[in-house]
């Protein structure tokens, strides 16, 4: 594989950590390049905007790549999916999420309609990549019980319960806070890469240091940093 920064003056640490800055952290582009230039680093908040437009999906597609392939072999147990509203240019699209137990993002899925078509599209996804889970917890949304029943694994959704989805609702708050601070968005192909890139940027530094000790902490945060810097190396 040729190597992906050969065209770029910067070296490779400096636009993984410029990438790495904006995805991860509800930070703008001038805000990544006030970071960058306190540490000696002088670029532009438009440099620092290719660089994610190009090597953004670019990590995004390995480390997904990566989670898929040791998740292989071992059987999936209960999704979470839910969908929430995002208005591009005043007009109202919906964003669907798919979850597993733990809150892992396994799928986000940007569309104009909350139809049975888009809820088909979202769960042919996930099974095409991941199997079929033992349950799918879903809210009282019609379209998930149309789409399952032509599938043809009705049986396995749940839908009772108040706070049985929770795990998908709370899943939504780190996008929710990047979407703040990037002031929305203007295009739905947009709003589509970008969540799919911070989805998997969440899953691969999401270490949920709540509930383990400091120890374990560090060393999970340590192997994840790790593993980033070797990415398209």
């Amino acid at each position: 594989m040729p190597n992906p920064f050969r065209y770029f003056n910067s070296s490779p640490p400096v636009i993984r950590a410029a990438v790495l800055l904006y995805v991860k952290y509800p930070l703008s582009l001038r805000n990544v390049e006030d970071l960058l230039a306190e540490r000696g680093i002088d670029v532009c908040h438009e440099t620092v905007r290719q660089w994610w437009n190009r090597f953004g999906p670019m990590f995004a597609a390995e480390i997904k790549k990566r989670r898929i392939s040791a998740r292989r072999g071992i059987p999936e147990w209960r999704w979470h999916l839910d969908e929430v509203f995002v208005k591009i240019n005043g007009e109202l699209h919906y964003l669907w999420r798919a979850v597993d137990h733990e809150g892992e993002v396994l799928e986000v899925v940007a569309t104009k309609h909350r139809d049975c078509n888009a809820a088909l599209r979202m769960l042919k996804s996930l099974m095409k990549k991941y199997g079929a889970p033992r349950s799918i917890v879903t809210d009282k949304l019609r379209s998930y019980g149309a789409a399952m029943k032509m599938i043809g694994n009705a049986a396995c959704q749940e839908s009772d319960g108040r706070w049985i989805n929770n795990r998908a609702e709370n899943s939504h708050q780190p996008f929710r806070r990047r979407e703040r601070a990037m002031h929305r968005f203007r295009r739905m192909g947009t709003l589509q890469k970008f969540t799919s890139v911070h989805a998997s940027f969440h899953n691969h530094f999401n270490h949920e240091r709540h509930l383990i000790d400091r120890d374990t902490f560090k060393t999970r945060r340590s192997a994840a940093m790790a593993e980033w810097r070797i990415l398209a190396a």
